[in-house]
């Protein structure tokens, strides 16, 4: 299936060494990038199946990755190895994503013009069909997924409060002592 996961091919390749790993955590990977520059940074964003992680998680990540990647050497020369949530903004990387994050507003990006455009910002109405629904000022089209370059949440007062709602439901009761 097409992913926005990882693009470029080494990022693919990445992605096929670490994917299990996170997995074998109980975590998903969302989105992996290799940058280059000065200093290469592996970027890797994950998260649970139902959302959300937590730092320790992101330790725990690091550290099996780290170690896997070590065996594995599939980068050439020093790299910083940067592990985190998708945050608020999220980038939309999985058919998954445009369905959990129906009615927020997005913006879609396409490898090929679609008309006149190749963005798209609009109201997200899930997936049907391999294509995603997207409310546009013209009305709701559909974008194959095939077709998106890059995507992702635009931050809003609806998404800050439900990403607030979503902490506050994870977070654990503190626990008191009673003498």
């Amino acid at each position: 299936m097409y992913c926005l996961v990882a693009k470029a091919a080494i990022d693919k390749r990445l992605a096929g060494i670490v994917r299990p790993v996170i997995e074998g955590l109980g975590m998903e990977l969302v989105r992996l990038r290799l940058i280059p520059g000065k200093k290469v940074t592996l970027q890797i964003m994950a998260e649970r199946p139902e959302g959300g992680i937590a730092l320790e998680d992101c330790v725990r990540i690091s550290t099996e990755v780290s170690a896997t990647l070590d065996v594995e050497d599939p980068i050439s020369g020093d790299y910083t190895l940067e592990v985190s949530s998708p945050g608020i903004d999220r980038p939309l990387t999985r058919e998954k994503d445009f369905e959990t994050w129906s009615g927020y507003d997005a913006q879609v990006e396409t490898s090929e013009m679609i008309g006149s455009r190749h963005r798209f910002k609009g109201k997200l109405h899930g997936v049907k069909d391999g294509e995603v629904l997207i409310e546009i000022p013209e009305g709701i089209i559909g974008l194959k997924f095939a077709w998106l370059s890059d995507a992702r949440l635009m931050m809003s007062d609806a998404l800050a409060e439900a990403s607030l709602r979503t902490r506050k439901a994870r977070q654990v009761p503190k626990q008191t002592d009673r003498n």
